[in-house]
C-alpha cells in the first residue's frame, strides 16, 4: 500500500509503507495483519491503518460523523444489490479498522436487511486502543428505521456484544415500538415525526456518549446526512471496476441547494484501488 496524500518519502512504489512518523507496532506479529503492499514493500499493520484513520480530537460536547462507502469507476455503489463485489481485501481491512475506531456504526434498515448485518465483534488488535480512548469492546450498531419493520429475532438484536440501538421518530408505529420493547431492543427517538432527523440523530447518539460515529449507508441514509449538512468526513474507496446497469450512487435523497465543498485529507492506493478521505470545509 502506498500513501499518495499526505505526500511522504514513502510515496514512490519502490518504497511502500506507512507515512513518515506513523507508529510502528511493538508486536512483530502485527506487521503481517495489515494490508498487503502492491508489488514490493511490506504490509501496513492494523495499528498503522488505525493511526492513518484516527478520529480528530473532539470538544466535550462534539461529535464527528464519517461515512465509509465504495464506488465503481462508473459511479455504482452496489452490484446486484450488494457492495461486496466492488470491494477488495484491502478495502475490507480498512472497513474493519474504521469500525474498530468508532463508538457507533449508524446504518439504514434496508442496508441491514440487504447486507445481512450482524453485531460488531471485539478485535484484540484494537483492544488496547479502545480502552485508552474510553471505549467499550466493540462499537454499537445503531439502525435507522422509520417503520421499525425489523426482525428483532436476528443475531444483530439477540446476540450483540454491545446492545444494538434503533433510531426512529416520535410517530413510529406504536405496535412496532411495543414489539421492540418486548424483544429488549433499546429505541432512541431522533425526530418529531415518523422519520429520523439527521442532526437530531447525531445529537441523540452523542448524548449517549457515542461521539465517534461511522455510517455505512446505505445511499438513502447517506444522502439525508449530506443534505442536512451533518457529514464531517467521507471515506470513499474508488474501485477499479465498472458495472454499467442502473445501480444507485453512494448517496441518494433530497438535492442540496448548493453543493457542499469537501477537502481532500488523504489518499492510499493498493492494487489500483484508491482509498480517499475527504473532510468538510
Amino acid at each position: 500500500m502506498r500513501s499518495l496524500l499526505p505526500v511522504t518519502d514513502q510515496t514512490p512504489a519502490e518504497r511502500t509503507g506507512p507515512p513518515t512518523g506513523a507508529r510502528t507496532p511493538a508486536d512483530p506479529g502485527a506487521r503481517t495483519a495489515g494490508t498487503r503492499a502492491s508489488g514490493t514493500g511490506r504490509a501496513w499493520s492494523l495499528d498503522e491503518l488505525a493511526d492513518a484513520y484516527a478520529y480528530p480530537a473532539l470538544p466535550a460536547d462534539g461529535a464527528w460523523l464519517r461515512a465509509n462507502m465504495v464506488s465503481s469507476l462508473d459511479g455504482a455503489a452496489q452490484h446486484e444489490g450488494r457492495s461486496q463485489p466492488l470491494s477488495s481485501d484491502a478495502d475490507m481491512r480498512i472497513f474493519g479498522t474504521l469500525r474498530a475506531l468508532a463508538d457507533a456504526v449508524v446504518v439504514g434498515a434496508e442496508t441491514v436487511r440487504r447486507e445481512g448485518y450482524r453485531p460488531a465483534r471485539a478485535r484484540e488488535a484494537f483492544a488496547a486502543r479502545r480502552r485508552a480512548a474510553g471505549q467499550g469492546p466493540a462499537p454499537a450498531i445503531a439502525v435507522v428505521s422509520a417503520s421499525l419493520a425489523l426482525d428483532f429475532s436476528l443475531p444483530l438484536f439477540t446476540e450483540p456484544l454491545v446492545p444494538t440501538l434503533v433510531l426512529t421518530g416520535a410517530a413510529a408505529p406504536p405496535e412496532r415500538l411495543r414489539e421492540a420493547e418486548r424483544a429488549g431492543v433499546r429505541v432512541l427517538i431522533a425526530g418529531e415525526g415518523r422519520g429520523v432527523e439527521p442532526a437530531t440523530a447525531v445529537r441523540v447518539l452523542a448524548e449517549q456518549g457515542l461521539r465517534r460515529l461511522l455510517t455505512e449507508g446505505g445511499p438513502r441514509l447517506l444522502g439525508h446526512f449530506m443534505a442536512a449538512g451533518v457529514l464531517d468526513e467521507l471515506c470513499l474507496t474508488l474501485s477499479p471496476t465498472v458495472t454499467a446497469g442502473d445501480s444507485q450512487r453512494i448517496a441518494h435523497g433530497p438535492a442540496m441547494a448548493v453543493p457542499a465543498r469537501f477537502t481532500l485529507a488523504g489518499v492510499l492506493e493498493e492494487d489500483g484501488f484508491l482509498f480517499t478521505r475527504y473532510q468538510r470545509v
